[in-house]
């Protein structure tokens, strides 16, 4: 039995990930501030994880959380592309500072492996579909700026320490547990949670944007299959994490009025800054090399995801 700390565990991502290793028989510790994380989403499971609410910008406090410990996940972040453009300072510290914290205290604790959420906002807005990690980065935002630093510091760590490290490029996650409260969530939980309570859903451009949507088990799948894969095909690299297929938020909308009877429209208001148009993976890599395999579609996520929102 293995022991795993997340941070970033009160997250959507995160208390995804305690919730599934517990079910596994894994053993769980967690870090979060609470800052964007939700406590209720680890209400159910509060009794079987050891919890240590603090700030991955403490490192005296990481380095007692990764003792005797052998995977980190690393989730905890200022996930919000708008709000790095009004405060790049305050993204960088929690983005950039708080990963080196991490991998220093995983590090001195001589930690198997850490796992990282990076973002596939470091492949910017470039033409070229689909985007594969060969491609050189080309980061609009400063919340893709830190996230793509924070995959170099990996690399660098693994390099010159040998600290095993996997990053993975996340493609627009969603699913249960996302806050649709937050101004910076993912555009699916405020679309599904609007229309469900008969409200008119804004979309910020004309909706022709796509996205390589990724229901949450595909992504939390991928984490645990990183901690174990063979260092020689991933410690050091990243990976993408996604479907290998994009959709509209036009699309997007009207699956969504059938999954939640809204008949209405949405409002069209203008392109946000630092927005990219169209994302779409290649997922070949973590295939080959993770063993990585999507094992829900988006169709049956977004069945999925309305379902759990409308039982609340």
């Amino acid at each position: 039995m293995a022991l795993h700390l997340i941070t970033g565990i009160g997250g959507f991502i995160g208390s995804s990930l305690a919730h599934e290793l517990l079910r596994r028989g894994q053993q769980v510790r967690g870090v979060d501030n609470f800052s964007t994380g939700k406590r209720e989403n680890l209400t159910p499971i509060f009794g079987q994880i050891d919890f240590r609410e603090t700030d991955i910008l403490d490192l005296d406090a990481l380095k007692l959380a990764c003792a005797g410990v052998d995977y980190v996940l690393h989730q905890a972040a200022i996930p919000s592309v708008p709000k790095s453009v009004l405060d790049p300072i305050a993204s960088n510290r929690a983005n950039v500072d708080g990963t080196v914290n991490v991998l220093v205290a995983a590090r001195d604790a001589r930690v198997k492996r850490v796992v990282y959420a990076a973002s596939s906002s470091a492949y910017g807005d470039t033409p070229t579909l689909p985007k594969h990690e060969r491609m050189t980065p080309d980061p609009i935002s400063p919340y893709a700026v830190a996230k793509l630093a924070s995959e170099h510091y990996l690399t660098s760590f693994y390099r010159c320490y040998g600290l095993e490290t996997v990053a993975l490029r996340y493609f627009n996650i969603f699913g249960p547990r996302q806050d649709p409260s937050s101004p910076y969530s993912g555009v699916l939980a405020k679309f599904i949670t609007q229309m469900l309570s008969g409200q008119q859903p804004t979309m910020f451009g004309d909706g022709e944007q796509s996205r390589d949507f990724t229901y949450i088990d595909n992504a939390v799948d991928a984490n645990l299959l990183a901690c174990t894969a063979p260092a020689a095909q991933v410690a050091g690299r990243v990976f993408n994490v996604a479907t290998g297929r994009r959709v509209t938020l036009n699309e997007t909308f009207r699956l969504l009025q059938t999954l939640t009877s809204y008949s209405g429209s949405p409002i069209y208001a203008p392109e946000r800054g630092g927005d990219i148009k169209h994302s779409l993976a290649d997922i070949s890599a973590a295939e080959a090399h993770l063993g990585y395999k999507p094992k829900v579609n988006f169709e049956d996520g977004l069945r999925r995801t309305v379902d759990w929102y409308r039982g609340k």
